[in-house]
């Protein structure tokens, strides 16, 4: 497992972790508070881990050429704050104060467009691969670190990104261990179980 000595946040930025900017973000509405986080899933290509092709999709580097798959995403324009990598390393992309593009069309509790009021945090596997304990070490590490920051953040609002976009999106999958992360948090009723 990667050694991650997650600190705290300077500027929307988070100490210890990795940072490569993403272009794919913008500022949020003055005074919009961030209370909900997204957990979705990502491997590029779809069932391989390791490389930095999430990292060239994010930045919009991604070569069309480089695997068969890879010509239908090049072009897309998205992001998420975070990407926990299956050894537990940690890639900030977005700084916490503003819109990361990870949700898409969404709603939670009556409000669209998620990618205003949420933080996304992308974990390297499928909706089928067992995920790793060091990438459930470093998500528990992450999401207090960022519900002190961000009080708004309630125990229970953190959801997948199915929860936002059901019938669209089925990250992270029957794979992801919600009551393993209840567990971890001390909290009751996030929406996986």
């Amino acid at each position: 497992m990667t050694n991650q000595n997650l600190g705290s946040f300077h500027q929307g930025w988070l100490t210890g972790c990795r940072q490569v900017p993403s272009p794919n973000c913008h500022p949020r509405a003055q005074g919009q508070s961030v209370d909900l986080v997204v957990i979705h899933n990502i491997s590029l290509p779809p069932g391989e881990f390791g490389g930095d092709s999430v990292e060239r999709l994010f930045t919009n580097s991604l070569d069309p050429n480089a695997h068969p798959y890879f010509g239908d995403i090049a072009q897309l324009e998205v992001s998420a704050h975070f990407f926990i990598r299956r050894d537990g390393e940690v890639v900030q992309f977005v700084s916490i104060d503003n819109c990361a593009w990870h949700a898409g069309v969404s709603e939670w509790r009556s409000r669209n467009r998620c990618n205003d009021f949420s933080i996304g945090i992308e974990l390297e596997g499928t909706d089928t691969d067992i995920y790793s304990e060091a990438q459930y070490d470093v998500l528990e590490q992450l999401l207090v670190i960022c519900r002190n920051a961000l009080p708004a953040i309630h125990e229970n609002a953190i959801v997948g990104h199915s929860d936002i976009a059901p019938g669209r999106k089925t990250d992270p999958g029957p794979a992801f261990d919600w009551r393993e992360l209840e567990r971890r948090l001390a909290v009751a009723g996030l929406p996986g179980i």
